[in-house]
């Protein structure tokens, strides 16, 4: 058995769709998120400034609403799966707000095995965001090798400190950055919960 824990983002890694662009369509905002994302991808916004940004979008919109609808988007299973057989060392680590991801996390029993962003809610809106989630920070709380994966520009850094850093191409394309210091790129959720495998 080796001695890896794995570190996953959330968005279009675990779930076969992205989060926000998801419930922004079904909200009505969907072009103005979309256009974020596709900046923020692209790394032409800083992630911080446009992650608020994208919160202010769906200020207005009641947090049990969008919990909801983001309890219903659909998940890999092949990936959850593996996280169910591994739970004692697979950690989900995302930028999103808990309230909103929370009914989704405990759908797929990680909700003890998270790292996520915090936001204050008042008569079932958000207030404040309270923490930005930090991946460098979470990456200095794991003390043995670790695997990660991940797409997007802001999981780069800790895919590039992990022992194994894979991107994960099979929801959208593997952002450049990743691209770039990735040990591996996987684009089916078969054939990366095989390779999972094979690292225990």
């Amino acid at each position: 058995m080796s001695g890896y824990v794995f570190l996953f983002d959330l968005d279009a890694t675990i779930t076969r769709q992205e989060i926000l662009p998801a419930v922004s369509r079904k909200l009505g905002v969907y072009e103005k998120m979309s256009f974020l994302t596709e900046c923020t991808m692209r790394g032409e916004i800083p992630f911080k400034q446009s992650f608020l940004q994208r919160v202010e979008l769906l200020k207005e919109v009641p947090v049990s609403q969008v919990r909801r609808l983001v309890g219903e988007i659909p998940v890999n299973e092949k990936l959850v799966e593996f996280m169910a057989e591994n739970r004692e060392r697979c950690y989900l680590v995302t930028v999103h707000l808990d309230i909103w991801i929370i009914d989704l996390v405990r759908r797929i029993g990680m909700e003890n095995n998270l790292f996520c962003s915090k936001a204050l809610v008042k008569n079932d809106h958000i207030q404040d965001v309270v923490s930005i989630v930090d991946k460098n920070a979470v990456m200095n709380q794991i003390r043995l090798p670790f695997v990660a994966v991940g797409d997007g520009n802001h999981d780069a850094e800790m895919i590039q400190a992990a022992e194994v850093g894979i991107g994960y191409g099979g929801v959208r394309q593997v952002a450049p950055a990743v691209l770039a210091c990735a040990s591996h790129v996987v684009y089916q959720e078969e054939k990366l919960a095989e390779f999972l495998e094979r690292l225990l």
